[in-house]
């Protein structure tokens, strides 16, 4: 009997303790997940290896979070994007430009997160029946 292996998340988060605080909650909840401090670390990963998911937060240096999500669109199509933010007006350009993303913003509950993530996979799994 084989069993699925876990998603596996790339997260992308300028912060460090919001970055080990949400790779600790993804991981307690199951999933396998890769992180990076900026989208520029994060385009040499995607091109490397799949993710099912992209979590990235939308300001960050060098390479912000739309701009990565365009990138990953282009290198791994099938890969989910999902942003995190603080910024009110920057939830409104990524839902202009990244439609089909999903926009979670600061501050929020681990248990939130976690839910919205198993929400992007159940879309994940449904669509492919």
């Amino acid at each position: 009997m084989t069993t699925n292996p876990s998603p596996k998340i790339l997260l992308a988060e300028d912060e460090e303790a919001m970055r080990t605080y949400l790779e600790r909650a993804l991981t307690n909840a199951g999933y396998e997940v890769s992180t990076v401090d900026r989208g520029t670390e994060a385009v040499p990963l995607l091109e490397k290896e799949h993710f099912d998911l992209l979590l990235s937060d939308i300001v960050m240096p060098e390479m912000d979070g739309i701009e990565l999500a365009q990138r990953c669109a282009e290198i791994s199509p099938r890969t989910k994007v999902m942003f995190i933010t603080g910024f009110a007006a920057v939830t409104l350009r990524a839902s202009r430009e990244q439609p089909h993303a999903k926009v979670l913003s600061k501050p929020f509950h681990l248990r939130d997160l976690v839910l919205e993530v198993e929400r992007v996979f159940e879309e994940q799994r449904e669509a492919s029946l």
